[in-house]
């Protein structure tokens, strides 16, 4: 299992550099990335919330849906939009509706470096939107307005405090 990294790393707030070797290390990494997003119950994690400052992330959705985006560029959106409540590994406890296009055209890479173009909707347009953000330093707290967001965000450091004993 990999440590997620939590709001407040740099790491977070920069945009990924490309991928350039689809050796058998980053497959390893990527196999080590599905069984820390299973362990968290998540649906999808990105190469920054790991640590790692690259441009890729997985998905692993209920309905078996999983797989690997490496070098992606959303070339497409749709113009319908729908609300939905996100959360993030990164960010644990924080809940808030965004707004995201309710379908999108992905063009990325697999773990072995073959290019692939994807249309997705629903769930699965969301959770790749959620972590492309991740890839350019943005955090879906960053589609809040900024009242919204520095409520959330204190909230999220006044229970992340209380956790914490000083001597």
């Amino acid at each position: 299992m990999l440590d997620i990294v939590k709001i407040g790393d740099e790491v977070l707030r920069g945009k990924c550099t490309e991928v350039t070797e689809f050796d058998e290390a980053f497959r390893i990494l990527l196999d080590a990335m599905f069984e820390t997003l299973e362990e968290a119950e998540g649906l999808g994690l990105a190469a920054p919330q790991v640590g790692v400052d690259q441009r890729f992330f997985i998905v692993s959705l209920p309905d078996g849906i999983k797989k690997e985006f490496i070098n992606p560029e959303i070339t497409g959106t749709s113009v319908e939009t729908e609300p939905y409540e996100e959360g993030c590994l990164s960010i644990p406890g924080v809940y808030h509706e965004v707004e995201r296009p309710s379908k999108v055209i992905i063009s990325a890479q697999d773990a072995y470096g073959v290019p692939f173009t994807l249309k997705a909707a629903g769930l699965l347009a969301r959770v790749i939107q959620h972590e492309y953000d991740h890839l350019n330093g943005v955090l879906f707290i960053d589609h809040l307005d900024e009242e919204e967001k520095a409520r959330v965000v204190k909230e999220y450091e006044k229970r992340n405090k209380k956790g914490k004993r000083h001597n």
